[in-house]
């Protein structure tokens, strides 16, 4: 199933089930525990982020050839890092670059991103998948002047400006996706691919992540996971690739979809 989240015609926000001939029904109830899916088409306006997260949990360094591009051996652990609430942003609206608290290094990263569905404390890597809802795209965006040269060594000021963190455009339940790692994954940037790869290449996989992340820790239904990023972000580039005004960028992951984003300055 795909679960959205979304503004309607008559300004509801509502869950809704895609259907194949892209309709989509209601549904009523909570998709955290007990739901139904109606069989009322509902008119959609705005597609939002699937979730509003309880916490975004990020994980640096996890893809072999990632980890090479930027010159670092394979971590012995998930390394780990958050990207706060308001980092969230809708599919199709504004990737923003900060310009009162200026960076000109803002790059792009596409992930998996897990949805937990059930509350979970101490889950083995084997019943770990138990507890997702579903999954969905993340683009990753990362100031990198912020995170390597004055961040004072951890990445949180980089990565959770507001907009930094698109997600969407649903939830695909795992009955659809049985395999987390066994996806193509890409970045477009103004109709190039700039990543591919696939989560097979991860040196954690989902069930591992899953299993580090609740260990002597309770995973909230809403966590979101970003299961880290492949090779090709503009940084590790010659000349980097950096995003800019008037950019547009697409996350595509094999079963999922497409998250596509524009660009644009800050407001001021």
């Amino acid at each position: 199933m795909k679960i959205l989240r979304a503004h309607t015609s008559d300004a509801q926000t509502i869950y809704g089930a895609l259907q194949p001939d892209a309709t989509t029904l209601r549904i009523e109830g909570d998709i955290f525990g007990t739901f139904t899916v109606t069989s009322e088409i509902v008119s959609l306006d705005k597609l939002l982020a699937p979730v509003p997260p309880a916490v975004v949990f990020g994980i640096g360094l996890n893809y072999r050839q990632h980890a090479a591009e930027c010159g670092r051996e394979a971590p012995a652990h998930p390394v780990l890092f958050m990207k706060a609430p308001n980092a969230i942003q809708n599919p199709g609206d504004p990737i923003l670059l900060p310009r009162h608290l200026r960076s000109d290094k803002v790059d792009y990263e596409c992930e998996l991103a897990v949805v937990i569905g059930k509350r979970c404390r101490n889950v083995s890597p084997k019943d770990a998948l138990d507890h997702v809802l579903g999954y969905t795209c993340l683009n990753d965006i990362s100031a990198r002047d912020w995170q390597m040269e004055w961040g004072g060594g951890q990445w949180c000021r980089a990565k959770t400006f507001d907009t930094f963190a698109p997600l969407g455009p649903w939830l695909v339940t795992p009955d659809e996706l049985p395999d987390p790692n066994d996806l193509t994954i890409r970045t477009i940037l103004n109709g190039d691919i700039v990543q591919e790869s696939s989560t097979r290449d991860m040196i954690f996989d989902v069930r591992s992540l899953i299993s580090f992340l609740s260990g002597s820790t309770t995973l909230l239904p809403g966590t979101i996971i970003a299961t880290g990023t492949p090779q090709g972000v503009g940084m590790a580039r010659k000349p980097p690739l950096w995003l800019r005004d008037g950019d547009q960028i697409t996350v595509q992951i094999q079963g999922i979809g497409d998250l596509t984003n524009p660009v644009e300055d800050e407001p001021l």
